[in-house]
């Protein structure tokens, strides 16, 4: 990343972190993944069980890797070779474990987390059940308020994220979103925390990198 341009998301870091913090979310910044990966295992150093929900991020950050070599049961539902009802059972497992970590879609400089899901497993286990919440960012993933924040999820990280995951929707053939009806929308839940939810401990880890989409 360019000086400048790591720079410029580092301020934009800290306003974020602040105003996370003034909304009850418990914020750390990194300045590269490599000490955030350190600090997240030490994070899950007490749980037997850690919940992933569908990120990139934490793919590109090596986590499920690292956390299974420490003998963790990682409930990860993603892994292509699952059946669909073993993917149902584990999301189900995700919303009772020790541990959740997951990244979000959008968070904004006012401290808001900002989600699109198609089926609400991720989102639900973020706002109630886990014993713990981890929310990991890259510098990449802020945006000045919800309504950018909001702009950015439909246009930048829905349309790779449709094509990853192989759905027929009209984005995931041109790259645009166009608030489609397809039977495969990605977009069917949309949730903004705007402050810690009262009966959780979420905390935020930002990065300074580009981690995800």
């Amino acid at each position: 990343m360019d000086e400048n341009l790591r720079w410029h998301r580092r301020r934009l870091m800290e306003q974020t972190a602040a105003a996370l913090e003034k909304n009850g979310f418990q914020t750390v910044l990194f300045d590269d993944r490599q000490r955030a990966l350190e600090w997240l295992c030490a994070e899950a150093e007490r749980a037997a069980t850690v919940g992933i929900g569908g990120s990139m991020t934490l793919v590109e950050l090596g986590l499920i890797d690292r956390l299974e070599a420490a003998g963790k049961t990682v409930l990860f539902h993603s892994r292509p070779e699952l059946a669909q009802e073993e993917r149902r059972q584990i999301m189900q497992e995700q919303l009772d474990c020790d541990l959740f970590v997951s990244s979000t879609n959008a968070l904004t400089v006012g401290g808001h987390l900002v989600n699109i899901d198609a089926t609400g497993n991720r989102v639900g286990a973020m706002a109630f059940g886990p014993r713990k919440v981890v929310v990991v960012a890259g510098s990449n993933k802020i945006s000045m308020n919800i309504e950018s924040a909001l702009k950015r999820v439909k246009e930048v990280a829905c349309p790779p994220n449709a094509r990853r995951l192989g759905f027929d929707t009209p984005c995931a053939k041109t790259g645009l979103c166009n608030d489609c009806n397809s039977p495969h929308r990605l977009c069917r839940i949309t949730t903004i925390i705007e402050r810690r939810p009262r009966a959780t401990d979420l905390q935020v880890c930002l990065i300074n990198e580009n981690l995800g989409y």
